[in-house]
């Protein structure tokens, strides 16, 4: 591979990349790739053969690698072969072809995915500029496209996602990644769904704290217990006034536990209660039921008879022949 030289000394010398690299390719293109063409950009400037062996050695990526990224370049019109290497090609000059070319030319793909990569840097810029002043460590823009590929995100709800982050004081890769991965798992693509979610985080956390009041609990709860409450209000939609009458239950109990109150609504969902008067109702049957046993019980059961005594064994045979 064969790079046209620009005598200028590497100490003295910088790589310019255009800011169309960072809004238009890098969000698409696999991270080993973009180490590839980087490269390859820098060594543009000197005339030298650049062997491919060579690059997997400078890189440390395998040579697969290496031949896949070449490729990915070429079908992104950034790199051209020849027969003694390869030219680096404008990247301004290709968007201003883009942006210029005739729209009974473009397909209703082509002028969608035009749309949707106008939309997304975008997106990319907002979060540059309201959460990292408009400077963005370049790291982040794989990330970001990772997470929406991989969560389907809709580009509101990534700017919350930044947002919620930001707000927590956390705007950190892993904790970014942390919430993210929980909205996927409670099925939120797109803002009405977030909003949802946020509703329904909303109403667990009120009842929870109605909870701990109720208890007399001087702190918040544990994961584990708010997990219970959630279990409660999400699975089993009950409200707190359902709740609260399992609540008093446990009065008589020294400490009472979030397990014997979820025995209590387990089994009033199992029994299909939607309403508080369809568990009183229960209750009071259940109350009056065992009343019944027990007046029953103290009537036949508790009785005590006087036991007869028998001094000859041989009078409970009645037919015994004198």
């Amino acid at each position: 591979m064969k790079l046209e030289q620009n005598d200028l000394l590497p100490l003295f010398s910088s790589t310019n990349i255009p800011d169309i690299f960072f809004t238009e390719y890098l969000p698409e293109a696999n991270g080993d790739f973009i180490k590839v063409y980087l490269y390859i950009l820098f060594l543009s400037k000197y005339d030298k053969d650049i062997k491919v062996n060579d690059l997997c050695k400078k890189l440390g990526l395998p040579l697969t690698v290496i031949q896949d990224a070449i490729k990915y370049w070429e079908s992104q019109n950034i790199i051209t072969k020849k027969n003694t290497g390869f030219i680096i090609n404008n990247m301004q000059e290709i968007e201003l072809n883009h942006l210029y070319k005739p729209r009974v030319a473009l397909s209703s793909e082509q002028i969608q995915k035009s749309l949707e990569s106008q939309k997304r840097a975008k997106t990319l810029e907002y979060i540059s500029t309201k959460f990292f002043s408009g400077l963005m460590p370049t790291t982040w823009y794989p990330d970001i496209e990772l997470w929406f590929k991989k969560y389907q995100f809709d580009d509101e709800v990534m700017i919350a996602l930044f947002e919620y982050c930001f707000d927590k004081s956390k705007l950190h890769r892993n904790y970014v990644q942390a919430v993210a991965d929980a909205w996927s798992k409670n099925s939120i693509k797109t803002y009405t769904e977030l909003e949802l979610y946020y509703e329904k985080q909303e109403k667990i956390t009120k009842i929870a704290n109605m909870i701990s009041k109720k208890l007399g609990l001087a702190r918040q709860l544990s994961q584990y217990e708010f997990a219970y409450v959630e279990k409660w209000v999400v699975d089993f939609d009950f409200s707190f006034d359902i709740i609260e009458i399992a609540l008093k239950r446990t009065t008589s109990k020294v400490n009472p536990s979030f397990d014997y109150i979820d025995k209590l609504l387990s089994d009033w969902h199992d029994r299909k209660f939607k309403t508080p008067e369809q568990v009183q109702k229960f209750l009071l049957d259940m109350k009056q039921k065992n009343k019944d046993i027990k007046e029953l019980e103290k009537k036949t059961g508790y009785q005590k008879y006087d036991q007869r005594t028998y001094d000859n064994l041989d009078n409970l045979y009645a037919n015994k022949k004198p």
